[in-house]
């Protein structure tokens, strides 16, 4: 028998549910979804005894619990993971909601294996999942408010970090969602980058055409057609401006029903039950760190400290370097958070090896703040189709903000399984300088990165990052809603385009460009 410590950590099962055919009067609800793919990842244990031996359901915070966009009057459950367990039958001490990011299945993850190397935790049960298209099927069908309303007793407990991921100052500027922020991100990156317009579109293009032709050949994801770079950034009918410079298909996609689990436990219990040595995934090295919190604090909008330094302790933790990792899964949110963890892990964009197992969240799907929780799962099946090699995932939340770090082998690690406390590598964040910044701007300034927010019928409104021409201070502000002026900053290279800066009526700041 291999001499493993009976505590280290070990992923036993995993589970995933992609649903594109249930009709929406099915009324399925987000719970039955995820148990689903609960179930499926107990019975992948092949362990007859591991439903007793959970003692820890945790379920990811659902879009509807937590975007006003994703809001729902068909009604929550007032305990998630204890609605979960219900209907799985298990009997576990402790149930947790997680607070939002997509980074939170990894994180959840690296608490779980120090607690159960502590001797803490038993087994967990991390689950998580998405049902936003039956959502809006019944809610276009006029479904009666509150028909997923259920209270299974208890309260769950709450980990994760309760800050929301834009301050007012952004918000009055209507940063708060993702679709406006990566692109500023975009924006910025072709400045770094010294692209035009054009080279760049297709830059970006390419670069998603890779994680469609890995979607297409998995049979649960939800964009299967394997779409071509000048494809996915033709804008029609079909492929409609979201965020320049995203059309549709360049944007993670939210509604869909699917669902994903994983079973960790420790090696003493995973014998004790029986679970065959095959199916044990090792996690060997982990990391977690964010950003400074505000997008507008960053000193540009271009790189991840991060990234940079989370995913080398995790390697570092793990023992090997960038070139000993066989399988990668990048969080993919959106291109330009491919290119930054790219650019911060030492990652060419065109890696042999590929950047993703399950074709990213513009393809795969973007089930809300689980889509990790099913990058791990896959990584789990390739972890186990070819023993002994070395996986990657990482984990992004908010915008560019909050990561975590996974390095998988079945390959089982020596010694006691122990990590450095997070708090010390994001002391050495927080320590890292801020851009100046203002929140009264005025004169003459110019552009540093934008983005133009489009509707059904056209430009909605444009944000500015930019900067005081006298002081060299960052601002955010807004264009006038004139869609002339829209399409003028959009169909420009507007990155260093100079213009006049002063607040508006209503409390906002307004960009004039020359």
């Amino acid at each position: 028998m291999e001499q493993i410590d009976g505590r280290m950590p070990v992923l036993v099962g995993c589970g995933d549910v992609t649903d594109l055919q249930t009709p929406a009067d099915a009324g399925r609800s987000p719970y039955d979804l995820i148990a689903q793919a609960a179930r499926l990842a107990l019975q992948d244990s092949s362990a007859p005894g591991i439903d007793a031996a959970i003692d820890t359901v945790a379920m990811i915070r659902s879009f509807a619990d937590t975007s006003p966009r994703f809001a729902t009057k068909l009604g929550t459950s007032a305990n998630p993971p204890r609605s979960v367990a219900k209907r799985l039958g298990l009997n576990a001490a402790r149930h947790i909601y997680s607070h939002s990011g997509g980074n939170m299945p990894q994180y959840l993850l690296n608490l779980f294996a120090e607690e159960i190397a502590g001797g803490r935790l038993r087994a967990a049960l991390l689950c998580g999942g998405e049902a936003l298209r039956t959502q809006h099927g019944l809610e276009r069908a006029g479904a009666a408010p509150g028909v997923w309303t259920e209270d299974p007793g208890g309260t769950p407990e709450l980990i994760g970090d309760p800050r929301r991921g834009w301050n007012d100052h952004e918000e009055r500027h209507r940063m708060r969602a993702a679709i406006v922020m990566y692109p500023l991100f975009e924006n910025a990156l072709r400045g770094a980058s010294g692209r035009t317009i054009d080279t760049h579109e297709a830059h970006i293009g390419a670069l998603m055409s890779r994680f469609a032709a890995v979607a297409r050949d998995n049979p649960l994801a939800t964009r299967r057609e394997g779409l071509g770079g000048e494809q996915l950034m033709t804008v029609d009918a079909h492929n409609r401006w979201i965020g320049y410079p995203y059309p549709r298909l360049m944007n993670a996609n939210a509604f869909i029903d699917q669902s994903a689990a994983v079973v960790m436990t420790s090696v003493a219990t995973a014998r004790e039950l029986g679970i065959p040595r095959d199916k044990w995934v090792f996690l060997h090295g982990c990391a977690d760190g964010h950003d400074h919190w505000y997008v507008s604090e960053r000193v540009d909008l271009h790189s991840s400290p991060a990234i940079r330094m989370a995913s080398r302790q995790a390697l570092a933790m793990a023992g090997k370097t960038l070139a000993d990792i066989d399988v990668i899964d990048l969080y993919s949110c959106f291109a330009s958070a491919v290119q930054i963890g790219c650019q911060e892990i030492g990652l060419p964009e065109d890696d042999a090896r590929g950047l993703t197992v399950t074709g990213g969240l513009p393809f795969f799907g973007g089930p809300g703040n689980n889509y990790v929780t099913h990058s791990i799962s896959e990584m789990m099946r390739r972890m186990r189709a070819r023993p002994g090699t070395f996986g990657l995932v990482t984990a992004n939340g908010n915008y560019v903000t909050k990561h975590s770090f996974g390095v998988y082998s079945t390959v089982a690690p020596q010694g006691p399984w122990r990590r450095e406390a997070p708090a010390v590598l994001q002391a050495q964040l927080d320590a890292l300088p801020k851009a100046p910044f203002t929140e009264t701007p005025q004169g003459a300034a110019t552009i540093e990165t934008y983005t133009v927010m489009h509707g059904k019928d056209g430009p909605d409104f444009g944000v500015v990052f930019g900067r005081l021409a006298a002081t060299g201070q960052r601002f955010v502000a807004n264009l006038p809603d004139d869609p002339a002026g829209l399409w003028d900053l959009q169909n420009r290279d507007s990155l260093g385009r100079p213009g006049q800066v002063r607040r508006a009526e209503d409390g906002r700041n307004l960009f004039i460009p020359d």
